[in-house]
Parts: C-alpha cells; sequence; structure tokens
C-alpha cells in the first residue's frame, strides 16, 4: 500500500517584531522539536526575505525556513497546527506562515 506524503514548510523570523534577535538556539529548538515527532527534518542556511503589509504597516522579516515530510495523516496535520500556534506564540508573532502540499516520493 503506498502512502500519501505532505511537505510542510514554516518560515521563522531570525528577528522578533521588535526587533530583538532570535538566538540561533531557539530556531534550533524548533526543528529539533519537528525532529523529535517525526524523525526528520530539514533547514535551509539561506536568508530568506519577507516583506508585508498588515494594516497599512510594511514589515519586513529575515526569515528560515524548516521543512519535512510526512505521511498526510490527520493527527500529523494537527500536529503541524499546534506547532504553529506554539511558535507564533513564543516568538511573539502575528502569524506565522506554513504551508503544506501534497508531494511524490519515488
Amino acid at each position: 500500500m503506498s502512502t500519501t506524503w505532505r511537505r510542510f514548510e514554516v518560515l521563522l523570523p531570525r528577528h522578533l517584531n521588535d526587533g530583538r534577535e532570535v538566538p540561533p538556539e531557539v530556531l534550533a529548538g524548533a526543528l529539533r522539536e519537528i525532529l523529535d515527532q517525526f524523525d526528520a527534518a530539514s533547514s535551509e542556511t539561506q536568508t530568506i526575505e519577507g516583506h508585508w503589509r498588515q494594516s497599512g504597516e510594511l514589515y519586513q522579516d529575515v526569515l528560515v525556513r524548516l521543512f519535512v515530510d510526512i505521511p498526510d495523516i490527520a493527527p500529523n496535520r494537527d500536529w503541524m497546527r499546534q506547532f504553529k500556534e506554539r511558535w507564533r506564540d513564543r516568538l511573539e508573532q502575528i502569524d506565522l506562515w506554513v504551508v503544506s502540499y501534497a508531494i511524490e516520493v519515488e
């Protein structure tokens, strides 16, 4: 029987909204949390710049991307939703960008 897979990508800020830097060990903690849950996780070391408006105010973010490929089942989706909420609060963000999409693993 084949498994349907889903990739989750999480963009985490390198700075809080007030400008304080997020310590690298905090960001590493997010990766470890995914790793501990799913036995796999990846991150990119390149910097991603995000630009967006909220209520007419322009925001600029410097971000890192974490990603994980996991079986597409309800408990995994629920866990990722809870991860987003925890880390949104922990990093004092208005929102965190988490996307997911179906993938085929050959």
